[in-house]
């Protein structure tokens, strides 16, 4: 009998599956270089062409076999199968790959080979999580572009055994298409992240997956029993009876749970005594407006734009970005969405708005959000007029991000005017009033200044990710410093409070969109500290939901109170951990 091992990696779908392995074996892809003739330029443009035109043929199969998936999971995948498309018919990718073919005289396969490094090499050195997911879109394109030059397909799942888990180097997006949930119980694969199409394609269908398990593939065979704990991040291979049975009694607990949270969909976020609160939804991509809906959040708390600047050396038109926030304001029919104006630099860098400024706006101190717009006007405006006009179909709030002064505000608030009489010179509708304009609290400077901020301001959005980061000057990315980001630090819940006391005292709203806000361990703190908006990712409302309608508001005040009496972060969580045990 083959002996249990057991693997570790990110845990990126809930839920337990245990099956058979289906092993697809993408392997590494064999680009063949060669140098070629100027005579023969014009027939290898052609080949490459052709390539292009058969992989949009592909994905156009695809997205026709998208219509017969569970809802959420059809319109996910819908957006970015379409995504595709665009990157097929004009992108940096394709252009680039068509320009080498000229100008180094290289075959197809290499020139695709070699503007996908260089765009990756670009993005690479970020340690971004958002950038690594716009990466997978690039290399998922180049290599169907590549797989067409060489006529290598990748088999599909059909041949697998009813309740199979899959087991791979890496899981595309387009894999996710072919997969179908009552054939394929669950998931591994060496690569990949929680920000990843394939994680939230996952996500959509219920189908638990573990992403990142360096090795599982070594030693193990087709047939094998596997167990995904997607909810851990565990895959364990060849389990023991007495492993495989706690399993199955965990697999039926999981399914009891998400049951019971289900069902708090269409119910309030209301603690034991009366006091209500709203919870929102992030938003980082148009495909995930399925699992906002899912989730039964109250509106979209942070719709963060950057995605349609990424990945190109031009910046969106109006038209373009007009359309996206339109779709996404008419899909939450009625409930109010607030749009964070465009938020690059430092680590989230966008080739067409950034590369003018070189370094600076390389700095997690230099050009980066309201600061970079506020040099970038026009590019300010024309997202300020596409949001005016979305805003006609539906509530719409504006957030800046990045905002450290009063006089940040006031301009952008001018440009937001300016805007709104050019629209109506052009005789397109705007809302009168305009729209609220916030300020995001994620520098010091700005929660110790957030008195005078508010009255600059509509409302306040506090981004506890940064404001951790930057209080405390620690990168959670850097292994060196990361065990000291920690959001209980007394400094940073004092600016916490006192961004939330402004507020109040300023009569204006405020919520929190950070981590914090979909972590349940802190719902009480943050209630207890006068917040009643929390903004988080989709998957995280229902379980702060229950937290929400297990407390007592007056009693969560009182701790919290208390917690910001401490001045030692490990007594604070002792303090809010002994709460949250009472409930």
């Amino acid at each position: 009998m083959a002996e249990e091992r057991q693997f570790t990696g990110l845990g990126v779908s809930p839920g337990i599956a245990i099956g058979p392995v289906y092993i697809r074996e993408t392997g590494g892809l064999e680009v063949p270089e060669m140098s070629i003739r100027k005579a023969d330029v014009g027939a290898e443009k052609e080949r490459l062409q052709k390539a292009v035109s058969l992989a949009q043929r592909q994905v156009r199969r695809l997205q026709s076999r998208t219509k017969s998936m569970p809802g959420r999971a059809s319109e996910e995948l819908g957006f970015l199968l379409e995504a595709y498309q665009q990157m097929l018919k004009d992108s940096r990718l394709v252009r680039g790959a068509a320009g080498r073919i000229k100008d180094e005289r290289v075959n197809a396969e290499a020139a695709v080979q070699r503007e996908m490094s260089e765009i990756t090499a670009t993005f690479q050195a970020m340690d971004d999580t958002y950038i690594a997911a716009r990466l997978e879109d690039i290399r998922e394109v180049g290599n169907r572009i590549i797989r067409n030059l060489t006529r290598k397909p990748l088999p599909a799942f059909s041949t697998a055994a009813k309740g199979s888990i899959i087991m791979t180097d890496q899981l595309t997006p387009a894999d996710m298409a072919q997969v179908d949930p009552s054939l394929i119980a669950g998931a591994a694969s060496e690569l990949g992240g929680a920000e990843g199409h394939a994680a939230i394609m996952a996500r959509a269908l219920a189908l638990p997956m573990v992403l990142g398990v360096h090795g599982i593939l070594q030693g193990t065979s087709p047939g094998d029993t596997v167990i995904i704990d997607g909810s851990a991040g565990r895959v364990v291979i060849n389990p023991t009876g007495k492993t495989l049975a706690a399993y199955q009694r965990r697999r039926e607990s999981h399914n009891r749970e998400t049951r019971r949270l289900s069902s708090l969909r269409s119910q309030p976020a209301m603690s034991r005594d009366g006091t209500g609160y709203v919870l929102q939804a992030n938003v980082d991509l148009p495909m995930e407006m399925p699992m906002v809906a899912q989730a039964g959040a109250e509106g979209i708390g942070l719709l963060r734009s950057e995605f349609m600047f990424m990945n190109r050396t031009e910046p969106p038109g109006e038209d373009e970005q007009y359309g996206v926030f339109r779709d996404i304001v008419q899909a939450m029919k009625g409930k109010p969405v607030t749009i964070r104006s465009l938020d690059v630099g430092a680590d989230k860098p966008a080739e067409a708005v950034t590369s003018d400024f070189g370094d600076t706006a390389a700095s997690a101190l230099g050009l980066r959000g309201i600061r970079l717009a506020l040099m970038q006007t026009d590019i300010l405006e024309t997202q300020f007029r596409a949001m005016l006009r979305a805003a006609a179909d539906g509530p719409v709030r504006i957030l800046l991000p990045m905002v450290s002064t009063p006089s940040e505000v006031m301009k952008a608030r001018d440009l937001l005017k300016k805007s709104a009489t050019r629209l109506k010179r052009r005789k397109i509708k705007v809302p009168d009033p305009l729209p609220p304009l916030g300020a995001m609290i994620e520098v010091p400077g700005a929660a110790l200044a957030a008195d005078a901020l508010a009255q600059a301001s509509d409302f306040f959005a506090i981004g506890s990710n940064d404001l951790t980061m930057y209080t405390l000057a620690t990168d959670r990315a850097n292994e060196h410093v990361a065990h000291l980001f920690d959001p209980l630090h007394p400094a940073v819940l004092r600016l916490i409070q006192f961004s939330t006391g402004a507020a109040l005292r300023a009569r204006i709203p405020i919520s929190i969109c950070g981590e914090m806000a979909g972590d349940p361990r802190y719902t009480a703190l943050l209630l207890g500290l006068g917040l009643r908006e929390l903004s988080m990712s989709p998957a995280a409302i229902p379980r702060v939901k229950q937290r929400i309608r297990e407390m007592d508001a007056v009693a969560a005040a009182a701790r919290a109170n208390l917690i910001m009496d401490q001045t030692d972060a490990g007594r604070i969580a002792i303090l809010l951990d002994d709460f949250n045990a009472l409930a």
